[in-house]
């Protein structure tokens, strides 16, 4: 055994944490989620090894007000894509909400629950 750990997971505070993991598991094409009983933990795997995606339902739940600081992004996911044009589109048909289209490589949106992540073609 290793005292150094392996990167396994990024979880993600959401208000609805099945909600959210179906859009992510669309956005990605990923298998199905697991539920763990009640709804509140919902997990993402990636059927091409690396990280897992989780989701915690939390009460109360406030979304990032991009970019503002007042409730920062702390957080987002950059996911590559080789055609910004047809990704663009997928994702706003999915639910996104474009936040920021002026750079050329990347474009930022918020996924339903209201947090940032961007399509690279970096």
């Amino acid at each position: 055994m290793s005292a150094i750990p392996t990167f396994g997971s990024v979880a993600i505070d959401c208000p609805d944490a099945v909600a959210l993991a179906a859009f992510y598991r669309t956005v990605l094409d990923w298998d199905e989620p697991t539920v763990a009983e009640g709804g509140d933990w919902v997990t993402l795997v990636n059927p091409h090894g690396g990280a897992r995606l989780e989701f915690q339902q939390v009460p109360d739940y406030r979304a990032p007000a991009w970019p503002s600081p007042e409730r920062p992004q702390q957080a987002h996911l950059d996911l590559s894509v080789t055609d910004l044009e047809a990704a663009h589109r997928r994702v706003l048909g999915l639910g996104a909400t474009l936040l920021d289209d002026s750079p050329k490589s990347f474009r930022v949106y918020a996924d339903p629950a209201g947090h940032p992540f961007c399509l690279c073609a970096c």
